[in-house]
């Protein structure tokens, strides 16, 4: 199973469907103290001009693969239907002769016990019978290849091989009316026979069928998860495809405009950074403490005090961080209502 060479390009969808590390720099609290919401915005800004320049050559890459690979997927299932098929109609065979063969068998039981017992176990057709047959056989044969027959003599010779046969279908035929049970058990046990045999035939053919048949499932699946992967990745691309110039506009007028109250689809980005200053709990703080008490009341320790703790202050070195780092990656891209869902944090 091939895929089309991949492009270049073609890593940065993945980087933007993953949510990989692409354009990120590793800092410490320090550096990203120092990160002003400016920079961010403009960091914001570059990466969606970078999509809406790369984003349609990476599609064209994706759909040319799309359609390459759709056909050989279309195959592999038809391929495994195939296969499945084969394995079900060889399975019904066997399920279907063992149950008739199965249902046979008291029958041929009863027939033989009955039998038994009456003495009448005989058989219709006789070694020795067959013996002196085919005797007179090989003798009228014989003298047919090895003497110099004139073709009246051939024709008779030839006539007395057909007499014997059908004397001895005759008499074959007179012992199977004299002997009624034992035509039925003989015909019911060559029935049963055969029927056996024919489920043994499908079950063995099945299994090798299925071995057969393995491979195509695992092909099959791996095809239709490359595919659907493929699909997947191209809508996203599509789709930060079409935000692009929402986005960009959006983030040209914060950095024309500022980040506060701007309007409708331009809420205060500054918002958590003033709740924070002014002595108010951070995001984190206010998803976290609920969470925090309920635990407390489940569990409670001894010796111990049950008062909350106090949210952090302004001087402290743990909310000088957040008051400065509030309003980057999550403020700034809470207010990108119109390309929310493109924005990694």
């Amino acid at each position: 199973m091939k895929r089309i060479k991949p492009t270049p390009f073609q890593g940065h969808v993945v980087t933007f469907m993953a949510r990989s590390n692409l354009g990120r720099l590793h800092m410490d609290a320090e550096t990203l103290l120092r990160v002003s919401p400016e920079e961010l915005a403009q960091a914001l800004l570059n990466r969606r001009r970078l999509l809406k320049d790369q984003l349609p050559t990476v599609i064209r890459t994706l759909e040319a693969e799309e359609q390459n690979l759709a056909p050989k997927v279309d195959r592999a299932v038809e391929n495994h239907k195939r296969a499945n098929d084969i394995v079900a109609k060889l399975k019904s065979t066997r399920d279907s002769s063992q149950k008739v063969a199965h249902g046979l068998l008291p029958k041929v039981r009863g027939h033989r016990d009955s039998l038994v017992e009456s003495g009448g176990m005989v058989s219709l057709d006789p070694d020795w019978k067959k013996e002196k047959l085919f005797e007179e056989l090989d003798d009228i044969e014989d003298s047919i290849q090895t003497s110099a027959l004139d073709h009246k003599a051939e024709k008779k010779m030839i006539d007395r091989r057909k007499k014997l046969i059908e004397q001895n279908e005759k008499w074959l035929k007179e012992r199977r009316q004299m002997n009624p049970e034992m035509v039925d058990y003989v015909d019911s046990r060559r029935e049963m026979s055969h029927l056996f045999k024919t489920a043994d035939k499908s079950h063995r053919d099945m299994i090798k069928a299925v071995e057969k048949a393995q491979p195509l499932h695992e092909k099959k699946v791996a095809m239709q998860a490359e595919i659907r992967e493929i699909r997947r990745v191209l809508d996203r691309a599509k789709e930060l495809l079409a935000q692009s110039d929402d986005a960009i506009g959006h983030w040209e007028r914060r950095l024309k405009d500022g980040f506060g109250e701007l309007g409708l689809g331009f809420t205060d980005l500054l918002a958590a950074k003033k709740r924070v200053a002014e002595g108010g709990d951070s995001t984190f703080a206010r998803k976290t403490k609920p969470n925090n008490q309920k635990k407390g009341k489940n569990s409670p320790r001894k010796g111990k005090s049950n008062k909350s703790k106090q949210p952090a202050k302004v001087g402290s070195g743990k909310k000088s961080v957040e008051s400065v780092s509030e309003p980057t990656a999550p403020a700034v891209e809470a207010a990108d209502a119109p390309s929310r869902g493109g924005e990694e944090e």
